[in-house]
């Protein structure tokens, strides 16, 4: 007897986008009361002003409930009709439940499927991938995708290599079917031999009360994003079939803008394309950063609905995933 299988649709879309940031706002010359450095070195090097952290009432579960309560109002839908959650973050930790399955309940969701993704930056856009094989496999309607991260909190304040790159904040969207293409093919992937590049401390270990602690070999992440990652953007665009001429906006993890810089050369993209720098008053914000600057960018009026956009996130495993995508 054959099995009866999930009724497929053609298409899948971004329906909306949400975002929250954390409410205390850092400045580089506060930064460097805590650091050896100075606003005009952290500047040079990578673009960040300032970066947003959560305050003692803030944390993963309240940012992704935030982001996640503005995608849905935004969306038109009502909490029940929310199928599947997806929170990437490396934030929650804690084996079980998951975070995705705590924002649901925080969110008055019936019974969605719920689950955490560890991609670290990348992890919005394995979220976006994941979903939209979801929905045009009718294994879901309404996907809500969430990255969320309180990287201050796993920060060492005394490594001046890395206490002023992260923040904290949270963005999410609601995949749903299409009627036209709305999301292109994931371009995803991982270099394994180089796991150990960027890392945090194994939670199991006795730190006399000291948190996890993030640890980056920051030249190899940088030559890694500026060569490799820039080829696997340009697939991006090509398996979409889209041509840099026809590109809108780009939106690529907020990790360096002399890495963004160095994939624009790498890409050709014409001047008017329409490329995020949320980096700046933001830092790096991992799973977070790229559904944020699509929100500000939205919100600014600098890009608008309907308009096509390249989206790549890439980071700790090391991995990347990026998508064309018709912006919300």
């Amino acid at each position: 007897m054959p099995i009866t299988t999930s009724p497929s649709v053609p298409h899948a879309r971004l329906l909306s986008i949400g975002g929250a940031r954390g409410s205390r706002v850092v400045t580089n010359d506060e930064m460097c009361q805590m650091i050896e450095s100075s606003d005009e070195w952290i500047t040079q090097r990578t673009g960040i002003k300032e970066r947003r952290w959560a305050t003692e009432d803030e944390d993963a579960t309240t940012l992704g409930v935030a982001a996640a309560r503005k995608a849905i109002a935004r969306s038109g839908l009502a909490p029940e009709e929310i199928d599947a959650v997806l929170v990437s973050t490396i934030s929650h930790f804690q084996q079980t439940p998951s975070q995705a399955s705590i924002i649901a309940e925080q969110l008055g969701l019936p019974s969605p499927a719920a689950f955490d993704i560890s991609a670290a930056c990348a992890g919005f856009c394995y979220g976006v991938g994941l979903a939209e094989g979801m929905v045009r496999a009718g294994q879901a309607r309404h996907v809500l995708v969430i990255g969320v991260e309180v990287l201050s909190r796993y920060t060492d304040m005394s490594d001046r290599s890395t206490a002023f790159l992260f923040s904290d904040g949270a963005g999410a969207t609601i995949v749903g079917p299409s009627e036209t293409p709305g999301i292109g093919p994931v371009v995803w992937g991982s270099d394994p031999s180089q796991s150990q590049v960027i890392t945090i401390d194994d939670w199991r270990e006795d730190r006399g009360g000291e948190p996890p602690y993030i640890h980056m070999e920051g030249r190899q992440v940088f030559k890694w994003a500026t060569t490799f990652i820039a080829t696997q953007a340009r697939e991006a665009l090509d398996r979409a079939g889209v041509a840099p001429e026809e590109l809108d906006v780009f939106i690529p993890h907020q990790a360096n803008n002399r890495i963004t810089d160095s994939m624009l050369r790498h890409l050709k993209l014409p001047s008017d394309v329409v490329v995020s720098r949320d980096i700046v008053g933001m830092g790096n914000s991992s799973a977070a950063s790229v559904p944020l600057a699509m929100e500000a960018l939205l919100e600014s009026g600098e890009a608008s609905s309907g308009q096509t956009a390249l989206i790549i996130g890439f980071g700790a495993g090391l991995v990347f995933a990026g998508q064309t995508v018709i912006l919300p």
